[in-house]
């Protein structure tokens, strides 16, 4: 056998896995299903050690399971559409089609060396007009059903990328691409009515046990039930009331004033004829809407000069102001502000100057409220200063339910049980997303397009000449034919919608379309009751949240218009969050000259360069240019960047090692839901042992066959064990602990007499273990010892019991709570007879010194423990 060359081989194997077709996923009426998914990737052109250890995870998974017997689902696709191909457009001066197909070809020739068992054959991108041209299908029955809408709305307004932008894309205040400083705007938009389930999404979570506690925990604060009391304050003028919600009713004795959002109907009312005013609200409005851009914002406020009665006593009168940091689409857009116990509350009445009132203390102090808020937690009994409904000592909660029961019996409140979730805002200012299939009629007003007319394509000029993507703003609204089209209805010209869909949608159901990924409708109903639910989901921690709680609104929505089972209303069965792969930081003091890398810093000026990890050289965890020799100064490990260069290219690691190395390392550093540290040493490490096993299968090649050996029966039994340890780990995502486990049994089987036979069936068994970690080796270890067909085929080896029980135990012997000794005995002695060999031993005999034990005891299979 000639020296372990991955280069070769991993290209052969995965030849044979296309010849054989054996990754297609096929359903079967005699085996059972199971549905694999890994979050699919955003096509920037290149891999990166996260997604090799994401997609190996799966992988493990997927062969696993072929292994015992289940059809298997295992897909690949890539979430093509967004900003980022729009940017990369202007900056290359291309088309955003152009570099996101080729980004994708980039991708998918990195990817298949990783010999992952994927169904290429169906693979879609989201920017594919088959995909998208069924998700305007899917658009037109929720609207027909009533889940989508239309309504103005105040959004986050990127002015230099001229287009709304999620909570999630504003960093700092400022829109996620461009950097600009993010504005309030409202407009006409179009909404899925996602708030309508937040009863529904928040007690469901209660059924997704295989999901991490954490992501059910950041999903029910994201949903935000609660429960408060909702009341008007009697304006003084006579007119129309103000309406407010509260959370904490309980603290309404500690009001110092109303306040209103910039965005209120009263605001906008006063607004009208105030040229002060509306300057105020055009400076409000230039923030955005997210809560760290409110808390952040210095909190600006303007008396707008109206009173109101305290609803506890008409003669108590509070001001009403207008506050920048209330928002219109929560609650009712109006407050009563209580600032010893909201800090918010509080720096804005320190700002303006207005009184700030206790109305309660913590149990052991009465000091008033200063530089900070007094916020306990609800569950904290406090003491109270003078509660109208009479309350001493209670805790939050307790006095929260006895103010809404107070002022119901009063009748000048209502408890109202409310959500933070919001409606998911859907339309986009930009080219290149999903066209939103409607039509505005100057007769009709918005139409649905028909059916029929979908897809509505996104225009491809390949000239170049009809769309200019350097200039800032909508590329539709400017591009000269393609708004134009006549009215579904009424046949008159029309226009198009030239917003697109959030780029959050065309990943909320392509778990679904993979299952008929050439279905002619959204899925084939017989198709996604065979494949539906999603088995195992793998993807990060960030995307807990919106995708996921998107993702699970829209299988209900696509079974309520008919395109999901009933059975997929909850469309992922066990969620698993992988840690990063991380890698270690490298800076270099730098001199800036003419021609400096970096051209922003002035000739003359030091600075700090990172380096990538090949231009470094490592001697005693120090670390030194190569090209000079001088050190460099290392930061510990930290999330792979291409900022900081502490990046891996997995081209290069399999073109040095091969795709199991890279397999194995990122699954045996750490469990695999942490971290993991990408090390050249690690790597050179797991390269050398799959070199080891590689030369192990060489040698009992060697063997001759008729060869017999000591302890046959010991490594038959030893292999059982590592059938069940190893499968274990696999069935419960410690592929970590599998992985040790096989280092064990490497290590056994190394040191073997057996012979030949036991060796052979040793090592045959030890590539199946191997074989979804390292799927290239343990295919030509098979191969050479004269397995039958494919190892990805072979039936999983199924542990004996019988073998997992030792016929002997080692019992280590305490004396007087020391370790003194150990005795290997039958696992079955009587208690009796072990006492007697305890007791015939040499430290035993020593220790007593003709005398007898004090006490002796025996816990069966553990210790034995003598007292003298």
């Amino acid at each position: 056998m000639a020296r372990y060359s991955a280069s070769e081989i991993e290209a052969k194997w995965q030849e044979a896995w296309d010849k054989a077709g054996i990754f297609t996923a096929t359903r079967s009426a005699d085996k059972p299903k199971y549905y694999v998914l890994e979050m699919f990737p955003y096509p920037s052109g290149k891999l990166h050690m996260g997604h090799v250890r994401n997609y190996t995870m799966g992988d493990v998974i997927a062969r696993h399971k072929l292994a015992t017997g289940h059809s298997v689902l295992h897909p690949m696709g890539f979430d093509a559409f967004g900003m980022p191909a729009e940017n990369a457009a202007m900056a290359i001066g291309g088309h955003p089609k152009d570099w996101t197909y080729s980004n994708i070809d980039t991708m998918v020739e990195q990817m298949k060396p990783l010999g992952l068992s994927l169904d290429w054959s169906r693979m879609f991108a989201t920017c594919d007009v088959e995909y998208y041209g069924q998700q305007q299908s899917l658009f037109l029955d929720f609207l027909e059903k009533g889940l989508v809408y239309r309504k103005n709305a105040v959004v986050n307004w990127d002015p230099v990328d001229m287009t709304v932008l999620a909570n999630e894309q504003v960093e700092g205040g400022r829109g996620w691409r461009s950097g600009a400083l993010v504005e309030r705007r409202e407009l006409t938009q179009w909404f899925f009515k996602i708030s309508d389930y937040s009863e529904e999404l928040l007690s469901a979570l209660d059924t997704l046990e295989n999901w991490p506690a954490k992501v059910r925990l950041m999903q029910e604060n994201w949903i935000g039930k609660s429960r408060g009391l909702q009341f008007a304050f009697e304006r003084t003028d006579g007119a129309e009331p103000i309406t407010v919600y509260t959370t904490r009713p309980d603290t309404l004795n500690g009001a110092s004033f109303v306040g209103i959002s910039p965005d209120h109907p009263i605001s906008k009312e006063l607004e009208a004829d105030n040229p002060e005013l509306a300057a105020f609200l055009t400076e409000c409005r230039k923030g955005g809407t997210t809560e760290e851009a409110i808390e952040t914002a210095p909190k600006l406020g303007y008396d707008t000069g109206i009173k109101v009665k305290h609803p506890l006593n008409p003669d108590w009168e509070l001001p009403v102001w207008i506050a920048n940091f209330i928002l219109m689409d929560y609650g009712t857009g109006a407050i009563f502000a209580c600032p010893a116990h909201d800090q918010r509350d509080l720096d804005f009445c320190r700002k303006y100057d207005l009184p700030v009132i206790d109305t309660f203390f913590a149990l052991d102090n009465d000091t008033p409220v200063s530089k900070d808020a007094f916020v306990p937690l609800k569950s904290e009994k406090v003491r109270w200063v003078d509660h109208f409904a009479g309350l001493t000592e209670a805790t939050g909660e307790d006095a929260i339910n006895t103010t809404i029961d107070f002022a119901e019996k009063a009748g000048w409140g209502e408890g109202v049980t409310k959500y933070r979730l919001r409606d998911w805002g859907l339309s986009r200012q930009r080219y290149w997303g999903c066209p939103i299939p409607v039509v505005h009629c100057e007769s009709c007003g918005v139409v649905p397009e028909k059916k029929e007319n979908l897809p509505i394509e996104l225009p491809y000029d390949e000239d170049g000449k009809a769309i200019d993507f350097s200039v800032p703003g909508n590329p539709l609204d400017r591009h000269p034919t393609w708004r134009d089209c006549t009215c579904p209805t009424c046949g008159a010209p029309a226009q198009r919608e030239t917003d697109t869909m959030d780029t959050f949608v065309d990943s909320s159901w392509y778990f679904a379309r993979f299952t008929a990924p050439r279905a002619e409708t959204p899925t084939d109903m017989a198709e996604a009751e065979y494949w539906m639910n999603v088995d195992q989901y793998i993807g990060g921690i960030e995307h807990a949240i919106l995708h996921l709680l998107y993702s699970r609104f829209f299988a209900r929505a696509m079974q309520i218009t008919g395109h999901l089972p009933d059975k997929a209303i909850e469309p992922f069965n066990a969620l698993f969050t992988q840690g990063m792969v991380t890698h270690a930081i490298y800076k270099s003091v730098e001199t800036a000259g003419e021609n400096d890398p970096n051209p922003a810093i002035k000739p003359g000026v030091k600075y700090m360069r990172y380096r990538y990890p090949e231009e470094v050289e490592l001697r005693d965890d120090r670390a030194f240019l190569i090209e000079d020799g001088r050190e460099v100064e290392i930061i510990p490990s930290a999330k792979m960047s291409k900022s900081k260069k502490n990046v891996v290219d997995p081209v290069s690691i399999i073109s040095a090692f091969g795709a199991d190395t890279a397999r194995w390392f990122v699954l045996s550093d750490s469990p695999p839901e942490r971290d993991v540290e990408w090390t050249a040493s690690g790597a050179e490490a797991a390269h050398k042992h799959l070199n080891r096993v590689w030369n192990l299968c060489d040698k009992i090649g060697a063997m001759d066959v008729d060869a017999k050996g000591e302890g046959d029966d010991e490594l038959l039994r030893e292999t059982h064990k590592a059938i069940h340890d190893v499968t274990v780990g696999l069935e419960s995502f410690g592929f970590n602990a599998s992985i040790a486990r096989l280092y064990g049994f490497t290590n056994t089987l190394a040191k073997s007499k057996a012979g030949h036979a036991a060796q052979k069936q040793a090592i045959m068994t030890l590539a199946q273990l191997m074989s979804p970690m390292t799927p290239h080796l343990s295919e030509d270890i098979w191969a050479h010892q004269g397995g039958t067909g494919l190892i990805a085929t072979a039936p999983w080896p199924v542990a004996d019991e019988a073998m997992l029980v030792d016929d002997t135990v080692t019992l280590p012997i305490q004396i007087n709570g020391k370790r003194r000794a150990e005795i290997s005995v039958p696992a079955d002695m009587d208690k009796a007879e072990v006492e007697k060999i305890a007791l015939a031993t040499h430290a035993v005999q020593k220790a007593l010194d003709g005398a007898q034990p004090k006490k002796i005891i025996v816990v069966p299979g553990r210790i034995v423990n003598v007292v003298v």
